[in-house]
């Protein structure tokens, strides 16, 4: 890597500008050595430029944090990973009483405790605001029975979060600083905003596919509830740091059983294209790179995109860290050439339409799925190609108008739809139907299971 330095720079540089990207910040462990790049600027009103020791939200990798939290924890005795949340937090609840007694740290760590994503609840910005969050998620409804299928569920990790609380007597921005950022020398993390103001700070920028974004209205959108599952405000090289603790073993913070146990498949993931996920662990995402293992996250905070990618074997971690525009194309290219050269690394090509799209029998996938938050119906056009309608419902009702999309087949379960904006998706946006382990069919857009309540002619 030392002797590629500016090659890398020249091509972050080049990729950042093609996509649309204001500001970067990239760093890479290799040799046991980590290397930092950045390019462009941090605020496209401003002009300040991005530099290294710059930090930006990182979005959902602040969920791997919390998952290291859980795992001291466990480490210690203090939490049974196997037993009901409701016995370390009574106030726990769902609309669902049978359910609720038996969902566990491990299923939410795992995201298989069919909570839901997509609960944004502001519980005000005192000390309280996870013990808000925690009651006021008492009345929304699960997106599938615990245990029968994986669907992301942010809500799962601020219950984390009120856990480690409860069990440390700390808040869980406070838990973290002692926990973890003191302990590695982690000095350009944090969650509060008040306490990035110290360094440079990158802005949330926010725009059309394929244009220059402008300045978020905000510098974050998010209110301090979202940290377990949305804000730890890094570095590049901090959050490399981070990682490395993960590769080395645990470096003094967690045990080596605790890193290797975060790092085991739990689950199996039908939608492996949203988040390049092919299984998911105790809070990493895990990757099957045509046998070479990895794990990682991806992060999104309204502006703001992050990627994280470890290769355990080679001894390389990779971070990168935006500011909006196309970052996951910026993150698609780079990293399929950084991890091809600096790990032996072929990730998969962008999800894309098949070239000769298949024949299948569309009759089964017709239907109403509905969980909280969202309808989505799948119809048949006069055409003869599927159609699905994405709407916004319940409290989500005014986030967006409908989205109309025409669905191309991939596999008999697997389509293709486009219009979804380039920081989710290359281009096109998975759509996977499955079945939950209880017989239900369900239907994954964004990672979350949507069960079938009704079906259409």
């Amino acid at each position: 890597m030392p002797t590629n330095v500016n090659r890398w720079q020249a091509r972050l540089d080049e990729l950042r500008a093609a996509h649309h990207v204001p500001g970067a910040s990239l760093a890479v462990l290799v040799d046991g050595r980590i290397h930092e790049l950045a390019s462009g600027v941090l605020h496209r009103g401003t002009g300040v430029e991005a530099t290294t020791d710059s930090v930006f939200l990182s979005g959902s990798i602040a969920k791997v944090y919390t998952a290291t939290l859980v795992m001291q924890l466990a480490d210690s005795g203090a939490l049974d990973l196997d037993a009901p949340v409701v016995d370390v937090l009574p106030e726990f609840a769902t609309p669902d009483p049978e359910a609720t007694k038996t969902i566990t740290p491990r299923q939410l760590l795992s995201h298989t405790g069919g909570v839901t994503n997509d609960f944004t609840y502001d519980a005000g910005r005192g000390d309280d605001c996870l013990a808000r969050y925690v009651q006021a998620a008492r009345n929304v409804p699960l997106d599938c029975p615990p245990g029968t299928a994986i669907s992301y569920g942010s809500l799962g990790y601020n219950v984390l979060g009120r856990v480690i609380e409860v069990l440390t007597g700390q808040t869980w921005d406070q838990a973290l600083k002692d926990r973890i950022f003191t302990p590695l020398g982690l000095d350009h993390s944090m969650t509060l905003p008040e306490e990035a103001l110290r360094f440079r700070a990158a802005m949330s920028h926010l725009g059309e596919s394929g244009q220059d974004p402008e300045p978020a209205p905000d510098w974050d959108l998010m209110p301090r509830s979202a940290g377990p599952y949305g804000r730890v405000i890094s570095s590049a090289a901090d959050m490399v740091r981070f990682a490395q603790m993960h590769l080395n073993g645990g470096d003094g913070v967690l045990s080596a059983d605790a890193v290797a146990a975060m790092q085991r498949r739990e689950v199996d993931v039908p939608d492996k294209w949203t988040v390049s996920a092919d299984g998911w662990g105790l809070g990493w995402t895990l990757y099957d790179w045509d046998g070479i293992p990895g794990y990682g996250h991806d992060g999104a905070a309204i502006g703001q995109y992050a990627y994280l990618r470890v290769v355990p074997h080679a001894g390389v971690a990779v971070v990168l860290l935006t500011n909006g525009g196309g970052a996951r194309q910026l993150y698609a290219e780079l990293f399929r050439e950084l991890l091809g050269e600096l790990a032996g690394v072929r990730m998969p090509a962008p999800f894309l339409p098949a070239a000769e799209p298949p024949a299948i029998d569309l009759a089964p996938l017709l239907g109403t799925y509905r969980r909280e938050g969202v309808v989505i119906t799948v119809t048949r056009q006069d055409d003869g190609r599927a159609h699905m309608r994405y709407e916004f419902v319940d409290g989500m009702k005014d986030l967006s108008p409908p989205l109309e999309m025409t669905l191309e087949p991939v596999t008999e379960t697997v389509f293709a739809a486009s219009g979804a904006g380039p920081s989710f998706s290359e281009d096109y946006m998975p759509v996977v139907f499955s079945t939950l382990t209880n017989g239900t069919e369900c239907v994954y857009v964004g990672m979350r299971a949507t069960p079938k309540t009704a079906l259409r002619d």
